[in-house]
């Protein structure tokens, strides 16, 4: 399983990018409901106060370790013909580039014709700040951020692992990356025992979201990207969305962060980018960026394996 060829993977990975293009997500009940919902059991039986970092890495352990172990095991077990199947399945499952351009487009489109409560809501679906009083710009630059951002979780971070450790390796960031966003928070209940989800995540992320950050410098505004993300990255909460985002900005020539207001409280944010405020063509370009760089990362998978087989051979 895990001694994928290079030539096999990279025929999986685009196989993987052209299920996930055609059929999206799935339409009826998405297994990471299910996953949440056993996730939220387990959080509600070790969450209990005592102990709360050690238990918070026993629950991600318990959370993730069954289904990717599962995984491992199929595609350890079944020949290669259907062992194939399960990694584009799962890379399937751990990708979200359709989701991502379905959630995002229409926010662009509600935003050219003028409709601002229609892309309040929208944009409302993708962030946790209140949008609703938020003008164009900063509707704008919300969803621009979101795709930056997903970029990175949604996309190429589960190319990344599918690369490293096939289906199961694309399924474990996805897990990670779920639980991180439902336990990960500094609030009383889950500064301690989200401790473990967080830092599993960013440690996940961290090669991903560098490597998402170069492709984002590499297809747009190279010289700007690099210079925001050496400059301004580090003053960004997160680790790993600092990179990604301040170079996407600067790939853009977009300003994006900022103040926002979360739970009715206005929480300052650095200003990520150069260049122009953010505007509905933005929106549209920034999803070209994202998919720009899913290509390259694709094409280089493919010319590495063409270069190894012909090596080898």
């Amino acid at each position: 399983m895990l001694t994928l060829s290079l030539y096999s993977m990279a025929l999986l990975a685009v196989l993987g990018v052209i299920v996930d293009r055609l059929f999206g997500e799935p339409r009826t009940r998405h297994p990471l409901v299910g996953f949440g919902t056993i996730a939220t059991r387990i959080e509600a039986c070790l969450n209990t106060g005592f102990r709360a970092r050690p238990a918070g890495i026993l629950a991600w352990f318990v959370a993730v370790a069954p289904p990717v172990g599962i995984a491992w095991m199929l595609v350890s077990a079944l020949p290669f013909s259907y062992a194939a199947i399960v990694h584009v399945l799962l890379l399937w499952f751990a990708l979200g580039a359709k989701s991502l351009r379905e959630h995002i487009a229409p926010i662009a489109r509600a935003l050219s014709f003028g409709d601002l409560d229609q892309a309040r809501a929208l944009t409302s679906q993708i962030v946790s700040r209140d949008t609703s009083k938020s003008d164009e710009n900063a509707l704008s630059r919300a969803a621009v951020e979101s795709a930056l951002e997903n970029g990175n979780d949604a996309i190429l971070g589960a190319l990344f692992w599918f690369a490293v450790a096939g289906g199961p390796g694309a399924l474990m960031f996805r897990l990670a990356n779920t639980l991180d966003a439902m336990w990960g928070y500094r609030t009383p209940r889950y500064l301690r025992f989200g401790w473990a989800a967080a830092r599993f995540d960013d440690v996940l992320n961290f090669v991903p979201a560098r490597l998402t950050a170069a492709s984002y410098a590499l297809v747009g505004n190279t010289r700007m990207a690099w210079h925001c993300w050496r400059t301004q990255a580090r003053a960004w909460d997160s680790p790993n969305a600092g990179p990604v985002m301040a170079s996407g900005a600067g790939s853009l020539n977009v300003l994006i962060g900022g103040a926002a207001v979360y739970h009715g409280v206005v929480e300052p944010r650095p200003t990520l980018g150069a260049g122009h405020e953010a505007t509905p063509r933005d929106v549209v370009a920034v999803l070209r960026l994202v998919d720009k760089s899913m290509v390259v990362w694709l094409a280089l998978l493919l010319v590495s394996a063409v270069v190894s087989t012909t090596a080898s051979g």
